[in-house]
């Protein structure tokens, strides 16, 4: 009797372990599919990407495209008309990306990390229960609010001010893009910076503060510094967020592709003008909307080599504090 017990006890085992292998190996198998899904869907867009850019680069010559300083792909109908070719020099699009992510990150920079260290080091648990939320509350705004708050209030006041100072500021202005994005990215610093901080060791506080430094002076020469790459890391990721913006510039800096660095000029980024290009009916054997994604394929990449840089900083400083 006890045999059969035994028997049968290893034959329930037996089974339930081949049951318990088979739901792992379905889980595996789902999980290696979805991983899949995500690296080819990933692949698709770099593939298109190159594929059209190439196809750009047959009708347009790659020096052209990346040392001109003129951009005006609109081509004519006819070959006897001016410009009929177009030109496609990408110099005044990257010059105001970098102008208007620049302004952003002067406003946003010290805004997020102010209010990192406040909630971090200074704000009760009570405080920050309430603040944090409210403040990563802009960061669930569409970004087309934030593009009418540039157009209607943000550029009026802007045009207004110069004017009572007897500037010249234009309708659009890089300024006006630039600071409403700064407002839109200070909780992805704030966020990120909050965390880098909060994960600075409690015994360099106290040791610190034993040593008879005050909290600010522990905040100003011990924190920051042991905080500084993952802070590094936190604003190249934003600086990336900006980079990648579209509906602001689009409504607040204008589409006129001008080559300066005065941020009370209306200028134009890439982001802006790969919308510009594949709007409405688009012939996508022409030159003009091949264009979009050359465009797309720069932003890529540089969007890319800043998120590389920016996740290697960070998980240098994790491995220095785990």
């Amino acid at each position: 009797m006890a045999k059969a017990t035994n028997s049968q006890t290893a034959e329930f085992n037996i089974a339930s372990g081949n049951r318990f292998n088979l739901s792992e190996l379905m889980i595996k198998t789902v999980m290696i599919v979805c991983s899949l899904v995500a690296v080819a869907v990933t692949v698709g867009i770099v593939s298109s990407l190159i594929y059209e850019a190439i196809e750009f680069f047959r009708k347009v010559p790659i020096t052209e495209f990346l040392f001109s300083t003129e951009w005006s792909p609109q081509t004519a109908l006819r070959s006897d008309q001016v410009a009929s070719e177009g030109k496609f020099g990408i110099i005044p699009l990257f010059t105001g990306t970098l102008l208007i992510s620049a302004i952003a990150m002067i406003v946003a920079t010290p805004l997020g990390l102010a209010s990192a260290v406040f909630l971090a080091e200074y704000a009760s648990k009570r405080t920050r229960d309430w603040v944090k939320p409210m403040l990563e509350i802009l960061a669930g705004i569409p970004t087309v609010v934030y593009g009418f708050f540039a157009a209607l209030t943000v550029a009026p006041f802007i045009r207004w001010t110069g004017g009572s100072m007897g500037l010249e500021v234009a309708s659009e202005s890089a300024l006006a893009a630039g600071l409403v994005m700064g407002i839109m990215i200070i909780p992805l610093i704030s966020s990120l910076s909050d965390d880098v901080i909060n994960a600075v060791p409690q015994a360099m506080r106290d040791a610190s503060l034993g040593l008879g430094a005050t909290q600010a002076e522990t905040v100003r020469r011990v924190i920051l510094p042991a905080a500084i790459p993952g802070i590094a890391g936190s604003l190249l990721l934003a600086a990336s967020r900006a980079i990648g913006e579209t509906m602001i510039v689009v409504m607040a800096a204008g589409l006129a592709a001008n080559l300066t660095a005065n941020p009370l000029d209306a200028v134009t980024t890439i982001t802006a003008q790969i919308v510009a290009l594949l709007t409405g009916d688009q012939e996508f054997d022409s030159a003009k909307t091949l264009s979009a994604f050359a465009l797309g394929l720069i932003l890529f990449i540089s969007t890319l080599t800043l998120n590389y840089f920016s996740l290697r900083i960070v998980k240098k400083y994790r491995e220095q504090y785990d």
